[in-house]
């Protein structure tokens, strides 16, 4: 269809975020025939009290990889709009790759059920069904770093999806694994907890939603321009950086990454990127190509997303985000916006490395659940405020 290559073909702004918001002209409407796609772990919010972020985040991460990869192996020089969530992730997909992408997904939650026991409810629904009076999907192409570019959503049409998935979610009947549509060519995650570089510094990770859609681009301009006068800039506050990442060479990492990466254990895969882990720390340290590839990620990380509500994770020391949540809960008690926050001591990382060069992407995440804890109060919050 003449609008497959809709969002790639999306003109890129290289304004700052705060003025890409104050100009409602900068976003277009997805096109009608697209779909909205959600992949959501079930009870994640108990697989994380068990000791299993790791699993978690490894298996949103593997939905978002098995997506790309299908539509790369299609040859279809396209475009995804995604978004990470910690325990899930979000897609817009055109009319044309819909079935394909849905197949594979559905695939891949049975591979998760077989390897992990978490449930992955997947589903779809056409963005012309989403859309009324009071919601919207309008969308826009943000060069955030030097090296990553991002979507940026307003509306609430994404978060209408998800509710709709989730709600009418029922496992797939009889459903038999196909080995051949498992792709997950570039899943790496062995990375050791990133701290922050200062001493006294924590991690936050950010859920917030304007009460109003009407009002999201002036409530999230207001926030944004709040974080940047107490933070610093988003290059400031990034919780990746070059100077504080470790290799984790430890066999249960290498082991967890195996399990979700592949159909069937290996241990050929498992020496071999037991050893590759241990040769890169001196690599990395040492070469020349290995330190330009830490430099990378800092600008490839995904740590702010724009999915008709803010989600991200920054650094900040405990007076600014004293500063910040006092500030917040005097926009939420003017019922203009509802927040979840989870503080933490350190981000997690999981990596979709192609290329060290040119094609890598790396999703980040708070320890201690990092934001499926935020969700956790957020959720909380929202059915408080229904009582």
């Amino acid at each position: 269809m003449k609008n497959t290559k809709f969002y790639t073909e999306l003109k890129k702004s290289k304004k700052p975020l705060v003025e890409l918001l104050a100009t409602e002209s900068d976003f277009l409407d997805v096109p009608q025939t697209w779909h909205v796609v959600v992949v959501d772990i079930q009870n994640s919010t108990q697989a994380v009290v068990d000791g299993n972020h790791h699993q978690v985040n490894l298996t949103a991460t593997g939905s978002i990889i098995s997506v790309l990869n299908t539509v790369r192996k299609l040859k279809k020089n396209i475009e995804i709009p995604y978004f990470f969530g910690g325990d899930g992730a979000t897609f817009l997909i055109p009319y044309s790759l819909k079935d394909k992408v849905i197949a594979v997904l559905d695939n891949y939650s049975l591979h998760i059920k077989r390897k992990t026991n978490l449930v992955l409810r997947v589903g779809h629904v056409p963005v012309k069904n989403l859309l009324s009076d009071q919601c919207h999907l309008k969308i826009a192409k943000l060069q955030l770093t030097q090296r990553l570019t991002i979507p940026i959503v307003l509306g609430n049409g994404l978060h209408k999806a998800e509710e709709i998935i989730k709600s009418n979610f029922k496992e797939l009947p009889h459903a038999t694994f196909n080995e051949s549509l498992l792709n997950l060519e570039g899943m790496e995650c062995r990375w050791e907890e990133v701290n922050p570089d200062q001493n006294q510094a924590k991690v936050i990770c950010l859920l917030l939603d304007a009460v109003e859609e009407k009002a999201q681009r002036e409530i999230y301009k207001e926030v944004l321009s709040k974080m940047d006068e107490i933070f610093g800039t988003f290059n400031d506050r990034q919780p990746i950086k070059s100077e504080r990442l470790k290799l984790d060479a430890s066999l249960y990492k290498i082991w967890e990454e195996m399990k979700v990466s592949l159909a069937d254990k290996s241990w050929s895969y498992f020496l071999k990127n037991w050893i590759k882990t241990n040769i890169g720390r001196a690599y990395f340290s040492l070469s020349k190509s290995g330190k330009q590839y830490l430099k990378q990620i800092g600008q490839l990380s995904h740590s702010f997303m724009l999915d008709g509500m803010i989600n991200t994770i920054f650094t900040a020391d405990q007076d600014k985000i004293d500063r910040f949540t006092s500030f917040l809960d005097k926009l939420e008690a003017e019922h203009k916006v509802i927040y979840g926050i989870h503080v933490t001591h350190a981000s997690v990382m999981s990596c979709y490395v192609l290329d060290m060069k040119t094609s890598h992407s790396h999703f980040v995440d708070g320890t201690e659940g990092g934001y499926t804890s935020a969700a956790k109060m957020l959720k909380i919050k929202r059915k408080a405020k229904t009582l």
